[in-house]
């Protein structure tokens, strides 16, 4: 399928520099163009590309101001980077879709499935479950007694949502994840630990994305949520009963424990580590493999362990090189000091 610059500049809003006449009929990275492909210039690192690239049409901001050359097509926009989301969207949907059920998939009888789902081989839908209109299910998933899964949902191979967990609309979880595992809750007795049962569920609410082999656990009681549009990813665990805000962001290996408390619009770096029972506001920023032992404010920029304002924690940084040097010099001092002591007292 071909598009023309002047369709994809009516369709995001752009102003063309060059041929509108000029097609494309697939994407590609800048430093890798090649004829026939779309393809964006958002980072300023890699500006120099778009003097060479073979790409025919390129996505830029509209302050960018070329200083040679440029053969491709270049299509002014507000954010690069966001119009190509769309476009990639556009492209994405424009395939063609499975529906049906594959002979090979487990549907109980009594499990309620939505219009023009699909559901791959291998698929298992346990009792009293639900799948909603459009909803894609990739082979060996499994949906457990009464679970719930709204519409336009994809569930990637091999992803498992316990019983009675509930995912939203327009929700992707990828490949391995699991939703709705126990909690890790144990209480220690004098012969080791009893678990305790973990009763309640887990809700993931519409437009959020789970990376894959990622694990939100069930609650103890009551639910653990996702709220809408937060974006999870891969090998993250969160804990029971905690709350992650709308639109929160979090990179790989976050680890949050049980109960804590997450604003909206926060953004995690990887393997940032969170304690149970806190709560973090809204806006916070923290930087990878920070520690957060404690309540945060909201609109807060946080690095280091525990977890600091990064400006302090670069200087902090800076000085725990010096320590070794520091440390030699003070035992210089040290010993000056003690001769000066021993000269006086004579």
């Amino acid at each position: 399928m071909e598009f023309s610059a002047k369709q994809i500049a009516e369709y995001i809003q752009g102003i063309i520099i060059g041929d509108e006449q000029a097609t494309v009929h697939t994407f590609s990275k800048i430093e890798e163009g090649i004829p026939g492909a779309l393809t964006f210039l958002a980072n300023p690192k890699y500006t120099h590309y778009i003097y060479e690239t073979k790409a025919s049409i390129v996505l830029v901001n509209k302050d960018f101001i070329p200083e040679h050359e440029v053969t491709a097509t270049l299509i002014q926009v507000d954010n690069a980077y966001e119009s190509l989301a769309k476009l990639m969207t556009l492209y994405e949907m424009s395939k063609p879709k499975k529906t049906g059920i594959d002979p090979l998939a487990s549907v109980a009888q009594n499990a309620k499935i939505g219009e023009n789902v699909y559901i791959g081989p291998f698929a298992c839908i346990e009792e009293g479950a639900e799948i909603g209109n459009n909803a894609y299910i990739h082979p060996h998933v499994t949906v457990g007694c009464n679970a719930k899964i709204g519409e336009n949902t994809i569930l990637y191979p091999n992803v498992s949502i316990y019983h009675d967990c509930r995912v939203g609309n327009h929700c992707i979880i990828h490949s391995g994840s699991v939703i709705g595992a126990d909690g890790f809750g144990f209480a220690p007795s004098t012969e080791g630990y009893e678990k305790i049962p973990q009763i309640g569920i887990t809700i993931i609410e519409d437009h959020v994305e789970i990376g894959a082999n990622t694990c939100v656990d069930r609650a103890t009681m009551g639910a653990t949520v996702v709220h809408r549009g937060a974006k999870l990813d891969n090998l993250i665990q969160i804990a029971h009963n905690v709350e992650v805000g709308s639109h929160t962001v979090m990179a790989s290996q976050v680890g949050v424990a049980g109960s804590a408390k997450i604003g909206e619009w926060c953004m995690f770096g990887g393997q940032v580590g969170v304690a149970g029972h806190i709560k973090i506001g809204d806006k916070v920023n923290v930087g990878a493999q920070s520690g957060i032992p404690g309540n945060t404010k909201s609109g807060q920029s946080l690095m280091g362990y525990p977890a600091i304002d990064p400006k302090l924690f670069a200087r902090s940084s800076a000085v725990f090189k010096k320590l070794p040097e520091m440390y030699s010099e003070l035992g210089r001092l040290q010993k000056e000091l003690d001769e000066l002591k021993k000269q006086l007292n004579k």
